[in-house]
């Protein structure tokens, strides 16, 4: 009789662990049930959940680098003056940073040359002695100057690299959608060609320029 009246006060001890336990557990369920919010599919969350889009971005954006560029193109050859006077301070004043050197816009108009895997020489009179502009058509377009030019598009915009990638992909997709559409790329050698683009200042002789305006004369 005596053990039997000693486990009773264990018994009770277990139960009241198991309701302890159980109240944890349902208090646990309600408060994540509380944090966790319902998205519908269509509304603005929605969107911000789904994957990154780059060609969505790049329509939207593209517009907005093209007008920027624009209206700060430089003429190439008071450029070239600058670059030639203090490549730095011509730098900062006409360009935008962007890490390894700056993004500048140019304007220039000059005769096409030859070219390779869509990219062409072109020469434009007034420019310093040594100075080469190339231009770059398609079908492949290298590099992020576009997506640099501004200097409002950052790193930290993004999730991670790929899509910073992703982004300059996207923009350079949209370009030539808008700009290269109908250019005969086996026709220009020798044709005039008035070009609006940007080029990242490392080489002060070299100008690898990327179009948001083309036209062929």
């Amino acid at each position: 009789m005596a053990s039997v009246n000693a486990e009773m006060p264990m018994r009770r001890q277990r139960r009241r662990r198991g309701w302890l336990l159980g109240a944890a557990v349902f208090a646990f369920i309600a408060a994540a049930g509380l944090d966790t919010a319902v998205v519908s599919m269509g509304t603005p969350a929605d969107q911000r959940e789904a994957a990154f889009d780059p060609v969505g971005f790049g329509n939207e954006h593209f517009p907005q680098i093209r007008d920027y560029v624009v209206d700060n193109a430089v003429d190439a050859r008071m450029l070239s003056e600058a670059i030639d006077a203090d490549s730095s301070a011509a730098a900062a004043e006409y360009g935008v940073s962007a890490g390894v050197g700056a993004i500048i816009p140019v304007h220039f108009t000059g005769t096409v040359g030859e070219g390779s895997t869509g990219v062409f020489n072109v020469r434009v009179d007034g420019l310093s002695a040594g100075r080469n502009i190339r231009v770059q058509t398609g079908p492949a377009i290298n590099g992020t100057d576009l997506r640099d030019a501004t200097g409002t598009i950052r790193f930290g915009q993004f999730t991670n690299q790929i899509e910073y990638q992703d982004a300059g992909s996207g923009i350079n997709n949209a370009m030539k959608a808008a700009v290269f559409e109908d250019l005969d790329r086996e026709a220009l050698s020798g044709r005039t060609l008035e070009v609006t683009g940007v080029f990242r200042l490392i080489n002060p002789d070299n100008w690898f320029v990327t179009p948001v305006a083309l036209e062929v004369r």
